[in-house]
């Protein structure tokens, strides 16, 4: 028999899982432990005690031939009893007549048996046994064991023998049934990470601090409506009439969140503060309840497993109480018995007791009401499983008694598991909505970040840039912490990879800022935040991977200078990309647009009024359409960069005020449409790098106010004499190319200032460039030049001289002439420089504090 420690461990739940049992699963639990009771009483008495005593039935003709005379007057019955297995048998007589007696207790051997002869003394038993009447059995006690074990499993119904070990059974089922979903691998799982994560978000300090700052906030704003209704716009309201936005501006409608106008700023009170540790361990709940909530919506396994168990527990009570309504009345206290063994015993019909009947029966009442109320309780839960839609789960009131409106509803297995946990107790669904808002996962990253960077940290990763601006870069942070707008000398802000990045109205302290930089940021600005922006911002970088990302206030910046627009815009985003609103640009000079554009788009000439520098960098797509170009009367710049052109665009020849023109990194072979360049009368600078020109035609004389020329990265193998007859020129750069020879005619550029000619394939210096006295830059590294002639000291106004790579053996003592000349501006190899004179080294080292390796 099974002892009560032995199946306890079939009920052994983890005491954490203890949320996840409704009132009727403990009650039904309880219920299972008292049957569990009831079975192993019931066995251990039926092991103990459980017996049938029988007797054989007398019929009256058997008695008298069986039985020999006697002196009793009078019917006898005799009652045989048994005291145990290891206590002998003794027999009463009983007389039934006018005049009964009853004989003493003797040994049935010796009071059947013929041979026996009492030797016991004393007189009254002589006399007794001697007076002794009724009729013998003639049945030893061996002959009484054997038939009371024939007639207990004869005559005793099976119910009765088994029913400790039904009782028994059925309870293990009862139980495995109720905790099978704690068990099965597919469901322990998940339930196991929810109780976990719930107990953690139950204990986590974040909870009792995010809602007791909802608490604060709410308070705050009924406090300002009721008592500083009128102080209100005089806070938000920072600037003119005609700089503030209305409700209905595009960007108030597109950003997705609410102006100070709306909600006044609260300051975060210092309770809300969280340590580092508890920081860390809220954003990793948070991450957790993500990840659980996505794993977990996918299936309804734990409802279905729930309702299936249900579903067993009541079929089984109704098995349960079916058969036994039928079994009941067998347990009974008298049974007859026939055994067919007469030829052993001399008696066909026995007649017998059970003498656990009564408790038996008692304890099968027991029983039957105690399943009978385990059954209705399975009904009240099949009734809870299909009344309400359990797989659906809504934060309708969480939301409205926290104020996190954002936290969303849920479904299947979660939802489930979260209605078994209102069971328990609300409060823990209320406190683990706090980890599924994203409001609230905002704010305890707003918090943190502020907590970490300090207004002193934030100063120490403040730089100077290359225009000797302070510039301060964050990257990849989670917000924009609010110490950044206490630094009001600030002139460049850069906020790279902040998904969540928000400008309060507290940037309107920043009044040095002119230059914001939204690298993959769509920044989210409050309204006076706003106005600040739209009043103070000159220079603006967006870069971006999709369009959705560019700030819709960005178009509304009316006093922008430039604007910086980098990322994907391909032809079928390109009436998405927003540019329709840059016609509010009214004050843009600058345009940089770095993508995949095949055709300007249409848009751009919204702005062509007053735009003055137009930049595309193309990245390698062909620019097909550029008629919008001529709309663009008041570019002054030019670049279109990288765009697969294969000539000069057409369109270029009608921007009449256009000053430069940058063509770099195309595929242009030829240049014979420059002779049209003759119409524009202001073109000076002229950069046509890294293509695949092979000549320069000699209509090039015709640009006669060209001041640059850029050719640098290309095929040439000889510089014309054309070229030469720019007498404006003052920037040549023919770099990288194949020329051999520089020609003579080199000295009618009498204002060349810059001239470039380093990687080519030049071995001889004509001694007419060293007439060009107004040269300062000399670049003539990676030739095959042998010499530097002497008049190199003729260029009183060098300062820089590229020679390293040629094959030069000496440099000439004459470059100590060169006044302006030092040894940071010589770039030649050591031991070159090592063959000057001690004083022309002297006279190039003036000045001089820093060493510089390999002469550069």
């Amino acid at each position: 028999m099974f002892t009560l420690a032995e199946v306890a461990s079939l009920n052994d739940i983890q005491p954490t899982y203890r949320i996840l049992k409704p009132w009727w699963d403990v009650f039904m639990d309880y219920l299972a432990v008292v049957m569990l009771m009831v079975a192993i009483f019931a066995g251990t008495m039926q092991l103990t005690k459980d017996q049938v005593v029988c007797l054989p039935v007398l019929q009256s003709t058997i008695n008298s031939k069986a039985q020999p005379s006697t002196s009793g007057k009078a019917d006898f019955t005799t009652v045989e009893t048994t005291t145990g297995q290891g206590e002998e048998a003794s027999m009463r007589t009983v007389s039934f007549g006018s005049a009964p007696t009853v004989t003493p207790d003797v040994p049935l051997s010796r009071a059947t048996s013929p041979q026996y002869q009492p030797t016991e003394s004393g007189q009254e038993l002589k006399k007794e046994q001697k007076d002794s009447s009724g009729r013998k059995t003639n049945l030893d006690f061996q002959q009484y064991v054997f038939i009371n074990q024939m007639c207990y499993h004869l005559a005793l119904p099976w119910y009765s023998k088994y029913f400790p070990y039904l009782v028994l059974i059925h309870t293990i089922i009862l139980i495995v049934s109720s905790n099978f979903w704690f068990k099965y691998p597919k469901t322990c799982s998940k339930i196991e990470h929810f109780v976990s994560i719930l107990g953690k978000c139950f204990e986590s300090p974040w909870t009792t601090k995010a809602l007791s700052e909802t608490a604060c906030e709410d308070s705050e704003e009924n406090k300002q409506r009721l008592t500083g209704a009128q102080s209100l716009p005089k806070y938000v309201s920072t600037s003119s009439d005609e700089g503030s936005p209305s409700a209905s501006t595009p960007m108030i409608t597109k950003s997705g969140f609410k102006f100070s106008a709306d909600k006044p700023m609260i300051e975060v009170p210092s309770v809300t503060i969280l340590d580092k540790k508890d920081g860390e361990q809220a954003k990793a709940l948070f991450e957790k309840v993500r990840k659980f909530r996505a794993h977990v919506e996918d299936s309804d396994l734990i409802y279905k497993l729930y309702v299936g168990q249900t579903v067993i527990k009541t079929i089984k009570f109704i098995f349960i109480l079916c058969y036994t309504a039928n079994f009941v009345n067998t347990i009974s206290f008298e049974h007859i018995c026939n055994p067919k063994v007469e030829h052993l015993i001399g008696y066909t019909q026995f007649e017998c007791t059970h003498n656990m009947a009564y408790m038996l029966k008692k304890l099968l009442i027991s029983y039957i009401s105690l399943i009978c109320v385990y059954g209705f309780i399975c009904l009240y839960t099949l009734f809870w499983l299909f009344r309400i839609p359990l797989k659906e789960y809504s934060f309708e009131k969480v939301r409205e008694e926290s104020s996190f409106s954002d936290i969303p509803d849920v479904k299947n297995d979660f939802a489930f598991l979260l209605h078994m946990v209102d069971q328990y107790d609300q409060l823990y669904s209320k406190r683990f909505g706090v980890f599924l808002s994203e409001v609230s996962e905002n704010k305890l990253r707003e918090i943190s970040l502020n907590h970490e960077w300090t207004f002193e940290k934030l100063r120490q990763h403040v730089s100077r840039n290359a225009q000797d601006k302070q510039e301060l870069h964050l990257f990849m942070l989670s917000g924009v912490p609010d110490a950044v707008f206490d630094l009001t000398d600030l002139d460049v802000l850069k906020l790279e990879l902040i998904p969540e990045a928000k400008i309060p109205a507290k940037i309107s302290q920043m009044i040095n800022l002119q230059e914001l930089h939204l690298c993959h940021c769509p920044a989210k600005v409050e309204q006076t935040a706003f106005s600040f922006l739209r009043d103070h911002l000159r220079c603006l970088y967006v870069k971006f991977t999709d369009v959705a990302e560019i700030p819709a206030w960005v178009y509304l910046l009316k006093n922008l200078r430039e604007l910086y627009l980098i990322g994907n815009l391909n032809s079928e985003n390109n009436k998405m990309i927003g540019l329709e609103s840059l016609r509010e640009l009214r004050h843009l000079k600058i345009l940089h647009v770095k993508s995949n554009l095949t055709k300007i788009p249409p848009n751009i000439t919204d702005v062509a009024p007053h735009l003055t520098k137009l930049v595309i960098h193309n990245d390698g797509t062909k620019l097909v359409v550029l008629n919008s170009l001529k709309k663009m009367m008041n570019v002054a710049e030019l670049e279109l960069q990288n765009c697969e052109l294969e000539r000069i665009p057409h369109a270029i020849f009608s921007l009449s005020n256009l000053q430069e023109l940058d063509l770099k990194s195309n595929s242009i072979r030829t240049i014979e449409e420059i002779i049209s360049f003759q119409h524009l009368k202001r073109l000076t600078c002229l950069k046509l790098w890294h293509n695949k020109i092979v000549n320069i035609p000699s209509s090039i004389t015709h640009v006669k106010n060209l001041e640059s020329l850029y050719l640098s990265n290309n095929k040439l193998e000889s510089l014309p004499a054309a070229v030469f007859s720019l007498q404006k020129l003052r920037c040549l750069d023919v770099s990288y190319n194949s020329i051999a020879m520089i020609p003579v005619e080199i000295s009618l550029l009498q204002n060349l200032q810059h001239f470039h000619i380093t990687g080519n394939k030049v071995d001889v210096l004509p001694k007419q460039l060293f007439k060009c006295v107004k040269l300062r830059t000399l670049s003539l590294g990676q030739n095959c030049i042998t010499s530097i002639p002497d008049k190199v000291g003729q260029l009183l106004q060098l300062t820089h001289l590229e020679l390293k790579g040629n094959c030069l053996d000496r440099l000439p003592a004459t470059l100590g002439q060169c006044q302006l000349l030092r040894k940071s501006g010589l770039v030649v190899e050591d031991h070159l420089f090592d063959t000057l004179p001690l004083e022309v080294k002297e006279v190039l080292n003036q000045d001089t504090s820093i060493p510089f390796a390999n002469g550069i």
